[in-house]
């Protein structure tokens, strides 16, 4: 895949549901209680249960691959979390290639939500050949 330093790749919208925060602490076994009980994440002042990072991770892992095709491999996923995202908002991610150095692309990523970004960061992939 040809890309060119600028470029923008197309936004992913991501509806956060407590099934997708819930399934994604559970699939990464954290059980902090704050992922799937409201009620206890209310007592530890939070509005609601959150989304781990884990999860966060690896939606920035497939919008990367989603957008870039088959061929092309994470080699590094370097991000911070901001923002909580909580059930009934929408994450929209959005990248622009920021280096690019033979097959290798570097690509700055942000996620945001209603309450600013839930997740920025750097995504480094070796880019494939189309077949």
């Amino acid at each position: 895949m040809a890309l060119s330093i600028g470029e923008e790749l197309p936004a992913l919208e991501i509806p956060v549901t407590r099934t997708l925060i819930v399934a994604g602490a559970i699939a990464s076994r954290d059980y902090q209680d704050v992922h799937h009980d409201a009620s206890l994440a209310r007592e530890k002042g939070s509005p609601d249960i959150f989304m781990n990072i884990l999860t966060t991770n690896g939606l920035v892992g497939r919008y990367i691959t989603d957008r870039l095709g088959p061929g092309c491999t994470l080699r590094k996923v370097a991000i911070r979390l901001g923002a909580p995202n909580y059930p009934g908002d929408t994450m929209t991610l959005t990248a622009t290639v920021t280096g690019l150095d033979g097959d290798t692309a570097e690509i700055r990523v942000v996620g945001a939500n209603g309450l600013g970004h839930h997740v920025t960061g750097t995504v480094t992939v070796t880019l494939g050949r189309q077949a």
